[in-house]
């Protein structure tokens, strides 16, 4: 009986981690794609440039973990800045399909700009000796990494909530979710907007990019092979809503992970079913709007 209760608690830790990342990574590309309607399948490419810039920082450079990560995540933001001025800004009227070639054609030049520069293996960091090993949390011995990621995950969570909650400039970007149209008329700067929201999306996959190296690994493969589920979040927690990007991430979390402890040669069936399930039920996902 102890093995399965400690099983099923390290199942539930370990879905809250893998949950927390998709998240971290998933949640920018709900509120661009909320605000913006614009289907942005570039997404993982800049989750995946983040990675490989921590990368070259702790090992090119000798750069602190914590402080690569972060430089890691403002450099994306910056570099999407023209990317978003002068390449999406000029699809934003035009038809889905323009969105999704122009995105797609984003994430194979990019996966094959980092293939030429850092080859097309694997790349591994090793995380500082106070992210090694397990910690105590009091009620058990938890792998010290992960228990980071579900920290930065909640510390991001309540900062972006009482970002869009508690702000004006929150306050305008719902209003602009919500009623595009409506947001502009009464004087609202939406395409200033537009940067801000694709800055933060874009540094937000950075990071959660850097993060996901010492637990899905990195390779120029990573932002087709995870695309789907940034979009299954997406989809399922609802259009630039942002605490359902996090239940979403979280539920999905937990079912992949369960399923893969449960059945692993059955891979990711239990994710694509729920998600079938929940998208038949609630076609706008389980906090979007029609």
């Amino acid at each position: 009986m102890e093995q399965v209760v400690n099983a099923a608690i390290s199942i539930l830790f370990d879905g809250v981690a893998y949950g927390m990342l998709l998240f971290i990574i998933s949640v920018g590309l709900s509120i661009t794609m909320g605000l913006m309607g614009f289907a942005n399948l570039a997404h993982g490419a800049f989750a995946m440039v983040g990675g490989y810039v921590l990368v070259s920082l702790i090992t090119g450079f000798g750069v602190p973990f914590l402080i690569a990560l972060v430089l890691a995540s403002v450099f994306v933001a910056v570099i999407s800045i023209p990317v978003e001025r002068y390449l999406y800004r000029r699809l934003y009227e035009a038809e889905e399909l323009d969105h999704v070639l122009l995105s797609i054609g984003l994430v194979f030049m990019a996966t094959a700009a980092i293939t030429f520069i850092y080859g097309p293996s694997t790349v591994s960091l090793t995380v500082p000796d106070y992210l090694n090993g397990q910690i105590d949390l009091g009620f058990g011995q938890f792998p010290a990494y992960r228990t980071f990621i579900i920290a930065v995950g909640t510390f991001l969570i309540l900062g972006l909530w009482y970002g869009f909650e508690g702000t004006i400039i929150g306050a305008k970007i719902r209003a602009s979710v919500d009623n595009r149209r409506m947001a502009q008329s009464v004087g609202i700067d939406v395409d200033r907007l537009f940067v801000i929201s694709f800055a933060l999306g874009s540094g937000l996959a950075a990071l959660g990019g850097g993060l996901a190296i010492e637990i899905i690994g990195m390779e120029p493969a990573f932002a087709l092979t995870y695309l789907v589920f940034f979009l299954i979040v997406v989809a399922v927690g609802g259009l630039g809503r942002i605490h359902g990007a996090f239940v979403a991430a979280i539920l999905l979390g937990l079912i992949d992970t369960a399923g893969k402890y449960l059945w692993p040669d059955g891979g990711a069936f239990f994710i694509y079913a729920v998600t079938i399930a929940i998208l038949l039920v609630r076609p706008f996902g389980l906090f979007g709007k029609a």
